[in-house]
């Protein structure tokens, strides 16, 4: 009670509260999760912006702002976010190097959690594999490696180049996946994390780092050093889990988390209680209001993107049937934006606009364009002459023309753009997820991970019934827009 009045006391003082981080795998939900509950004990307000991705968004979300505090481990913060200036084992340099970059890190939390190369037992036995120098004599072995590991500096290509491996078959794969498609022989060898309790279900061999390829990787809570300020009162209570979580205990919550479905929240309160004596009270959510918070969230996206998108394509689109040249020139445009991969846009529009609703809704708005302009450009374009040349020998002005004769012949062309735009939205918008932007896809993202059909259905359905409804939509919106005259002729023209 006195923590908590203290806590509500600093906070009064200096109007803080904490956003935690945490990337997209088990273990670092938990971790994160545990940084929230002992926050919230001592009165701070704080949230869990979870998954957020990999390394490099989480690590930018923390020095924009975006969040105060995630968990993160000494190797990853030497070698992929200080590019191997400073060693991972020297924890006073790796701090003096953070808060060069306005960030703080506590003490190891306890464990270490390493990279390792993993193989099936009877595979390993049968090519006599124990160690990752012996990789070298097989050099048609299978690899498939998570996608952070193909590119980190610490990963895939420094571990080729250390132990000059030959293999060239070598996949980027979710960890998840990769845990399957070894246990079912589609792969030979992944990358492991040394306390994911995947390793004792698969009965898999860690091989020996014999050449020290990997450095140390012990666990820790970077922080933004303004919340020494701003909630002193959470920053201390969270630094009371340093040196109290050994790797033992971190692969029990692990395996709570990732093999028996429990919810991160719960599997953080409950070691809390057991272990500092906190009455950690995990805020429970049903499944409705679950649903029903994802769809606001889901919508909200989709109507702000494509209302967006509606307002500047359609006059693109209006400029692009009126003067050819300009309009070859949009129209590549918009087109060229669509090739683009939505994961990659997400990421590249986090240092522009940081994470959470805004990254995802330009994303959104960017896929939009093309099916709005290039509908647009096709109806005006697709108006018969004698139509056009009947307007103008009424005498209407080229405004008058476009508003009371062309744009009405083009509205279903120009709704069936709209129609394609919203459905695009709708399936993309669940990638959100990876830039704290919610909706659908966190349930869906969240149930990957933890291999919980249940769980991805709650994302993938509502997603769907939703597409469905906004198609029913447009539909309706056709019959009210779309003058009656017009409609049968067009059915007419499509019977013939």
């Amino acid at each position: 009670m006195g923590a908590a009045l203290a806590g509500a006391l600093a906070l009064a003082a200096t109007g803080g509260s904490l956003t935690v981080g945490s990337k997209q795998f088990g273990e670092s939900l938990v971790l994160g999760e545990l940084a929230v509950e002992l926050a919230r004990d001592v009165g701070v307000p704080a949230e869990h912006r979870a998954a957020l991705g990999g390394t490099r968004v989480v690590w930018e979300a923390l020095v924009r702002g975006d969040v105060d505090l995630y968990p993160e481990y000494t190797g990853t913060v030497a070698r992929e976010l200080l590019g191997g200036a400073v060693p991972a084992g020297d924890p006073a340099a790796l701090g003096a190097a953070l808060a060069a970059r306005g960030v703080g890190m506590t003490r190891s939390l306890g464990f270490e959690d390493t990279y390792a190369l993993g193989m099936r037992r009877a595979r390993a036995a049968e090519l006599g594999i124990s160690r990752v120098s012996d990789l070298a004599r097989s050099p048609r072995l299978r690899l498939g490696f998570t996608n952070e590991f193909m590119d980190r500096g610490d990963g895939w290509p420094a571990l080729r180049a250390r132990y000059r491996l030959p293999q060239r078959d070598v996949r980027g794969l979710e960890h998840e996946v990769a845990y399957t498609a070894l246990a079912a022989g589609e792969i030979d060898v992944t990358d492991l994390y040394s306390t994911d309790p995947e390793i004792r279900r698969h009965d898999l061999v860690v091989l020996e780092d014999d050449l020290h390829a990997f450095p140390p990787y012990d666990a820790v809570y970077l922080y933004r050093l303004d919340l020494e300020r701003r909630a002193p009162a959470a920053l201390e209570a969270i630094r009371r889990l340093e040196g109290r979580i050994d790797a033992a205990a971190m692969i029990a919550l692990n395996a709570r988390a990732e093999l028996d479905g429990v919810a991160p929240a719960r599997v953080a309160s409950e070691f809390l209680r057991a272990t500092l004596g906190v009455a950690a009270a995990p805020e429970e959510e049903g499944r409705t209001a679950r649903v029903l918070r994802r769809t606001r969230e889901h919508v909200a996206l989709v109507a702000v993107a494509l209302l967006a998108a509606i307002a500047l394509a359609v006059p693109l689109g209006v400029v692009a049937a009126r003067r050819p040249g300009v309009g070859r020139v949009v129209l590549a445009a918009v087109g060229v934006v669509q090739t683009v991969p939505s994961l990659a846009l997400l990421v590249m529009m986090i240092p522009l606009l940081g994470i959470g609703a805004r990254p995802a809704v330009a994303a959104l708005f960017l896929y939009g364009l093309l099916p709005i302009v290039r509908n647009t450009h096709a109806g005006l374009t697709g108006i018969p002459l004698e139509l056009r040349e009947s307007a103008a020998a009424l005498g209407l002005p080229p405004g008058a023309r476009l508003r009371l004769v062309e744009l009405p012949l083009a509205t279903p062309a120009i709704l069936a753009g709209v129609k394609t735009s919203a459905v695009i939205a709708v399936g993309t918008a669940t990638l959100g997820a990876l830039v704290g932007a919610g909706g659908y896809g966190q349930p869906i993202l969240t149930g990957v991970r933890l291999a919980s059909v249940p769980l991805i259905l709650e994302g993938a359905i509502p997603a769907a019934l939703l597409a469905l409804a906004a198609q029913a939509l447009f539909d309706l919106a056709e019959r009210w827009l779309v003058p009656r005259g017009l409609r049968r002729a067009r059915a007419a023209g499509a019977i013939r």
